[in-house]
Protein backbone atom coordinates (compact mmCIF):
# COMPACT_ATOMS: atom_id res chain seq x y z
CA UNK A 1 0.00 0.00 0.00
CA UNK A 2 1.57 3.31 -0.80
CA UNK A 3 0.85 5.87 1.97
CA UNK A 4 2.56 8.49 0.34
CA UNK A 5 -0.01 11.71 -0.16
CA UNK A 6 0.98 13.71 -3.15
CA UNK A 7 0.46 17.57 -2.95
CA UNK A 8 -0.38 19.61 -6.52
CA UNK A 9 -0.31 23.12 -5.15
CA UNK A 10 -2.22 24.67 -8.37
CA UNK A 11 -4.82 22.46 -8.83
CA UNK A 12 -5.06 22.50 -5.02
CA UNK A 13 -5.53 19.18 -4.16
CA UNK A 14 -3.81 15.76 -2.58
CA UNK A 15 -3.59 12.27 -3.30
CA UNK A 16 -2.81 8.74 -1.87
CA UNK A 17 -3.03 5.57 -3.68
CA UNK A 18 -3.44 2.16 -3.22
CA UNK A 19 -3.62 -1.22 -5.19
CA UNK A 20 -6.01 -4.08 -4.44
CA UNK A 21 -7.11 -6.93 -7.01
CA UNK A 22 -11.30 -7.21 -7.07
CA UNK A 23 -13.28 -10.38 -6.99
CA UNK A 24 -12.32 -11.56 -11.17
CA UNK A 25 -8.58 -10.79 -10.33
CA UNK A 26 -8.49 -7.15 -12.03
CA UNK A 27 -6.55 -4.83 -10.29
CA UNK A 28 -7.91 -1.72 -9.08
CA UNK A 29 -6.35 1.84 -8.37
CA UNK A 30 -7.72 3.14 -5.45
CA UNK A 31 -7.60 6.96 -5.26
CA UNK A 32 -8.38 8.97 -2.27
CA UNK A 33 -8.31 13.20 -3.60
CA UNK A 34 -8.66 15.96 -1.02
CA UNK A 35 -9.64 18.85 -3.04
CA UNK A 36 -9.31 22.16 -1.74
CA UNK A 37 -11.89 24.84 -2.13
CA UNK A 38 -11.11 26.36 -5.55
CA UNK A 39 -9.00 23.04 -7.31
CA UNK A 40 -9.69 20.19 -9.13
CA UNK A 41 -9.46 18.94 -12.49
CA UNK A 42 -9.45 20.22 -16.26
CA UNK A 43 -11.50 18.50 -18.90
CA UNK A 44 -9.84 15.48 -20.10
CA UNK A 45 -11.28 11.86 -20.99
CA UNK A 46 -9.57 8.31 -20.52
CA UNK A 47 -9.57 5.87 -23.76
CA UNK A 48 -9.70 2.52 -21.67
CA UNK A 49 -10.30 3.76 -18.06
CA UNK A 50 -13.52 3.73 -15.70
CA UNK A 51 -13.15 5.44 -12.88
CA UNK A 52 -15.89 5.55 -9.87
CA UNK A 53 -15.79 8.53 -8.01
CA UNK A 54 -17.73 8.45 -4.50
CA UNK A 55 -18.05 11.46 -2.65
CA UNK A 56 -16.99 11.63 0.99
CA UNK A 57 -17.00 15.04 2.06
CA UNK A 58 -17.86 18.09 0.40
CA UNK A 59 -20.10 18.93 -2.21
CA UNK A 60 -17.47 18.88 -4.97
CA UNK A 61 -19.19 19.22 -8.52
CA UNK A 62 -18.51 17.15 -11.81
CA UNK A 63 -18.48 17.53 -15.25
CA UNK A 64 -19.09 14.13 -17.07
CA UNK A 65 -20.16 14.55 -20.61
CA UNK A 66 -21.77 18.07 -21.18
CA UNK A 67 -23.07 18.57 -18.25
CA UNK A 68 -22.23 19.28 -14.47
CA UNK A 69 -23.58 18.65 -11.31
CA UNK A 70 -23.55 19.06 -8.36
CA UNK A 71 -22.69 16.02 -5.37
CA UNK A 72 -23.13 15.39 -1.92
CA UNK A 73 -21.61 12.65 0.28
CA UNK A 74 -22.78 8.94 -0.64
CA UNK A 75 -23.16 10.68 -4.31
CA UNK A 76 -21.17 8.25 -6.66
CA UNK A 77 -20.27 9.36 -10.30
CA UNK A 78 -19.09 6.39 -12.36
CA UNK A 79 -17.62 8.06 -15.64
CA UNK A 80 -16.98 5.02 -18.32
CA UNK A 81 -13.64 4.81 -20.62
CA UNK A 82 -14.13 7.57 -23.29
CA UNK A 83 -16.25 10.41 -21.57
CA UNK A 84 -14.82 13.91 -20.95
CA UNK A 85 -15.09 14.33 -17.18
CA UNK A 86 -13.89 16.76 -14.66
CA UNK A 87 -14.00 18.07 -11.27
CA UNK A 88 -14.12 20.94 -9.35
CA UNK A 89 -15.00 22.21 -5.37
CA UNK A 90 -16.95 25.42 -5.76
CA UNK A 91 -17.14 24.88 -1.89
CA UNK A 92 -15.88 26.73 1.02
CA UNK A 93 -14.92 23.51 2.58
CA UNK A 94 -12.31 21.11 1.57
CA UNK A 95 -13.84 17.54 -0.54
CA UNK A 96 -12.91 14.41 0.02
CA UNK A 97 -13.02 11.78 -3.07
CA UNK A 98 -12.10 8.53 -3.68
CA UNK A 99 -12.35 7.12 -7.02
CA UNK A 100 -11.83 3.10 -8.35
CA UNK A 101 -9.99 3.17 -11.59
CA UNK A 102 -10.37 0.10 -13.55
CA UNK A 103 -7.53 -0.96 -15.03
CA UNK A 104 -5.22 1.40 -13.65
CA UNK A 105 -3.13 1.87 -16.62
CA UNK A 106 -0.82 4.38 -15.66
CA UNK A 107 -2.88 7.11 -13.62
CA UNK A 108 -0.98 6.89 -10.63
CA UNK A 109 2.61 8.15 -12.02
CA UNK A 110 0.74 10.88 -14.45
CA UNK A 111 -0.55 12.50 -11.61
CA UNK A 112 2.73 12.07 -9.52
CA UNK A 113 4.35 13.80 -12.70
CA UNK A 114 1.86 16.82 -12.80
CA UNK A 115 1.75 17.16 -8.98
CA UNK A 116 5.45 17.29 -9.78
CA UNK A 117 5.33 20.27 -12.43
CA UNK A 118 3.05 21.58 -10.49
CA UNK A 119 5.22 22.23 -7.16
CA UNK A 120 7.93 23.44 -9.52
CA UNK A 121 5.97 25.84 -10.66
CA UNK A 122 6.02 24.70 -14.34
CA UNK A 123 2.07 24.98 -14.65
CA UNK A 124 -0.82 27.74 -14.76
CA UNK A 125 -4.21 27.16 -12.95
CA UNK A 126 -5.42 26.04 -16.53
CA UNK A 127 -2.88 23.15 -16.23
CA UNK A 128 -0.66 25.12 -19.05
CA UNK A 129 2.98 24.74 -19.20
CA UNK A 130 5.00 27.86 -18.48
CA UNK A 131 7.46 28.78 -20.69
CA UNK A 132 9.36 26.16 -23.05
CA UNK A 133 11.25 24.42 -20.84
CA UNK A 134 7.40 23.42 -18.58
CA UNK A 135 6.21 23.03 -22.51
CA UNK A 136 8.84 20.64 -23.00
CA UNK A 137 8.34 18.36 -19.82
CA UNK A 138 4.57 18.19 -20.38
CA UNK A 139 5.12 17.27 -24.13
CA UNK A 140 7.29 14.14 -22.27
CA UNK A 141 4.44 13.40 -20.26
CA UNK A 142 1.77 13.67 -23.25
CA UNK A 143 3.29 11.59 -25.10
CA UNK A 144 4.35 9.02 -22.93
CA UNK A 145 0.77 8.86 -21.49
CA UNK A 146 -1.47 9.29 -24.71
CA UNK A 147 -2.79 5.94 -24.23
CA UNK A 148 -4.19 6.71 -20.93
CA UNK A 149 -5.67 10.24 -21.06
CA UNK A 150 -6.49 13.02 -23.77
CA UNK A 151 -6.87 16.50 -22.22
CA UNK A 152 -9.64 18.51 -23.88
CA UNK A 153 -9.71 21.67 -22.13
CA UNK A 154 -9.11 25.06 -24.11
CA UNK A 155 -6.38 27.04 -25.14
CA UNK A 156 -4.96 23.31 -25.72
CA UNK A 157 -4.98 22.19 -29.73
CA UNK A 158 -7.71 20.03 -30.58
CA UNK A 159 -6.56 16.38 -30.54
CA UNK A 160 -5.59 15.80 -33.97
CA UNK A 161 -3.47 18.54 -33.67
CA UNK A 162 -1.83 17.73 -30.64
CA UNK A 163 -0.94 14.07 -32.52
CA UNK A 164 1.00 16.03 -34.65
CA UNK A 165 2.90 18.75 -32.53
CA UNK A 166 3.51 16.25 -29.55
CA UNK A 167 5.69 13.82 -30.31
CA UNK A 168 7.87 16.26 -32.50
CA UNK A 169 7.72 18.78 -28.89
CA UNK A 170 8.58 15.30 -26.72
CA UNK A 171 11.13 14.60 -28.41
CA UNK A 172 13.08 17.85 -28.27
CA UNK A 173 12.28 17.01 -24.31
CA UNK A 174 13.69 13.97 -24.16
CA UNK A 175 17.34 15.44 -25.49
CA UNK A 176 16.81 17.91 -22.34
CA UNK A 177 16.70 14.92 -20.81
CA UNK A 178 13.21 14.96 -19.47
CA UNK A 179 11.31 11.54 -18.76
CA UNK A 180 8.32 10.51 -17.87
CA UNK A 181 7.77 9.04 -14.46
CA UNK A 182 10.83 10.71 -13.33
CA UNK A 183 9.84 14.82 -13.05
CA UNK A 184 8.62 14.04 -8.93
CA UNK A 185 10.40 15.31 -6.04
CA UNK A 186 13.05 17.35 -7.61
CA UNK A 187 13.87 15.50 -10.50
CA UNK A 188 11.58 17.62 -12.48
CA UNK A 189 14.99 19.12 -14.72
CA UNK A 190 17.13 16.17 -15.47
CA UNK A 191 20.87 17.50 -16.15
CA UNK A 192 21.73 16.49 -19.94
Amino acid sequence: MDERVIEDPVLRQRFSFRTTVDDDGGEVLHVDAWVDPGGGVTPHLHPAIEERFEVLEGRPSFLAGRKWKDTAPGDVVVVPPGLRHSYRNTGDTVAHITCEVRPPSTLQPFLEDAAALSRAGKITRQGLPKGLDALLQAAVMVQAYRDMVVLLFPPLPPPAVQRVVMPLLARLGERRGYRAGRMAEGRVSIAR
